[in-house]
């Protein structure tokens, strides 16, 4: 049995039904047991919570932070979310290139309140870098098939699609993709008649491409 070298206690802590008065026992900054509220190890430290809610980390996969990280880390925490991740879409700032890369963790370092990650941005013409960016540590790619207003990270085309995604097939990582297409009026086409949609129609018939 392993003792904590810290507890923290809550009169409402969010477990698997509800809430209720609990004691977490951490070792290592990891939680070994939620148990009862008055379970505290003499000598341990302790962080009483009193009345405050106690609850899990939420992750947002989806968060635009741009190069502002101080002020977005912050709202996510005030807000519960320990971990974001930036995605490359409609911002200033894209993680296209390693270059792009160490650029914006340059400008988080030492401005992050929670935990930060990075999408690759999926753009024209850069398939030959993303072996790199997997390498430096994104969490996958993102692309848009809808041009977008503003952003380096403009919109790929079904032939960017078809040299982009046998490679992060490859590498094993997710692809998340805005799959709107727009026509002449600007407004979201059906489904199928996607430049998406028709991808995946073909292949499904001949099985040579997995996501």
């Amino acid at each position: 049995m392993f003792l904590p070298d810290l507890v923290i206690r809550s009169q409402r802590v969010i477990v698997g039904e509800g809430s209720r008065p609990a004691a977490l026992h951490v070792r290592r900054g990891k939680i070994i047991g939620v148990l009862e509220f008055d379970d505290v190890p003499p000598g341990c430290p302790l962080d009483d919570a009193g009345d405050r809610i106690v609850m899990p980390g939420l992750v947002d996969t989806q968060v635009h932070i741009g190069q502002d990280f101080e002020t977005v880390t912050r709202a996510a925490a005030a807000g519960g979310v320990t971990t974001v991740i930036d995605t490359p879409l409609e911002s200033e700032s894209s993680a296209t290139d390693v270059r792009a890369l160490e650029e914006q963790t340059r400008a988080a370092a030492g401005r992050c309140f929670v935990d930060v990650g990075f999408w690759g941005g999926v753009v024209p013409g850069n398939t030959a870098d993303l072996p790199s960016l997997a390498e430096a540590g994104v969490y996958g790619f993102a692309c848009s098939l809808a041009p977008s207003q503003v952003g380096t990270c403009p919109s790929v085309s079904e032939a960017d699609l078809r040299a982009a995604m046998p490679v992060i097939a490859h590498l094993g990582r997710p692809l998340l993709v805005h799959a709107e297409f727009t026509g002449a009026a600007g407004v979201p086409a059906p489904g199928p008649r996607s430049a998406l949609g028709r991808i995946l129609a073909r292949e499904a018939a001949v099985d040579t491409i997995r996501i």
